[in-house]
C-alpha cells in the first residue's frame, strides 16, 4: 500500500489509551503467561509474524481486533482449539483479564499482541494469511463529529481484505444501529470481499453474549453481525 496512504489509515485507528492499573490477579496473569503469549507491536522484528513458530504448530490463524477485557476472546479461543487465535489490544489492564480467563478455560492456543492493529497488519501480517478477522464491538464513537474516529474505514477495510486469504471471513459486530449501517456500506464496497448474506448476517451461536452485549439488550439496543468473505 502507498505511503500516502499511511497517515490517514493511522489516524483511522486514534484510540484513547485507557488509564488504570491492572488488579493483583491481572497483573499474577501477566506475569506467568506474557513471556511466552505476548508481544507488544511495538517491539517486533521487522517483518510478517512467523505465527507457526510462535504457537509451534501449522494451523489457521484468526486475528480478533480489539478484545477490551477478553470475556468474549477466551471463549472463543477455547472453544476452538484447532486454530491459532491472536487478539490484539491497547488496553493493557484488558489483556492482563484476558490471560486470566483463558487460563481458566485452559486455552493454550491463543497469543496476544499489545498496540495498535494498523501498524501490526501493514508492518507484521503478511497478504492472504489469515484465515478469519474479527472486529467486536469496536469503540462506536457515537458523537457525529467523531465519526471519522471510527475503525471500520474503507482505506482500513482495504487492509484487512488484503491480509485474508481467498475464502477467509471479515466478521464484525456492533450494538450502535448507524454505526451498523456504515459497517453494511464499507465492507459491501470494498471489490474484494463479497457479503455471505444478504445484508445483516444471522447471530452465530459461537459468538458468545458478554456482559456488554447484555447491557446494550437492557438499554434498547440491537447487536447486528455482518459475515463478508474474501473473494477468491
Amino acid at each position: 500500500m502507498g505511503s500516502e496512504q499511511q497517515p490517514r489509515l493511522r489516524s483511522v485507528v486514534s484510540y484513547v489509551k485507557r488509564g488504570g492499573r491492572m488488579t493483583p490477579g491481572q497483573q499474577r496473569a501477566w506475569e506467568r503467561r506474557w513471556p511466552s503469549w505476548g508481544r507488544a507491536v511495538g517491539e517486533l522484528p521487522e517483518g510478517p509474524i512467523d505465527f507457526a513458530a510462535w504457537f509451534g504448530r501449522t494451523a489457521p490463524v484468526v486475528l480478533e481486533i480489539g478484545s477490551g477485557m477478553g470475556e468474549a476472546t477466551s471463549q472463543l479461543a477455547a472453544a476452538a482449539p484447532e486454530v491459532n487465535y491472536v487478539a490484539v489490544e491497547v488496553y493493557e489492564a484488558g489483556l492482563g483479564q484476558l490471560m486470566l480467563r483463558a487460563e481458566q478455560l485452559g486455552a493454550q492456543n491463543l497469543r496476544l499482541l499489545h498496540g495498535d492493529a494498523v501498524v501490526l497488519l501493514t508492518q507484521h501480517i503478511a497478504p492472504e494469511s489469515l484465515s478469519a478477522v474479527r472486529v467486536f464491538f469496536p469503540d462506536p464513537w457515537p458523537k457525529k463529529r467523531h465519526h471519522k474516529r471510527r475503525l471500520i474505514q474503507p482505506e482500513f477495510v482495504s487492509l484487512l481484505a488484503s491480509r485474508l486469504a481467498p475464502g477467509a471471513t471479515l466478521h464484525l459486530a456492533t450494538d450502535w444501529e448507524d454505526y451498523a449501517e456504515q459497517m453494511l456500506d464499507v465492507c459491501s464496497a470494498e471489490p474484494s470481499l463479497r457479503n455471505r448474506f444478504d445484508g445483516w448476517a444471522p447471530r452465530p451461536d459461537f459468538r458468545p453474549v458478554t456482559k456488554f452485549e447484555q447491557r446494550a439488550r437492557t438499554e434498547g439496543r440491537r447487536s447486528r453481525d455482518l459475515i463478508f468473505e474474501k473473494r477468491g
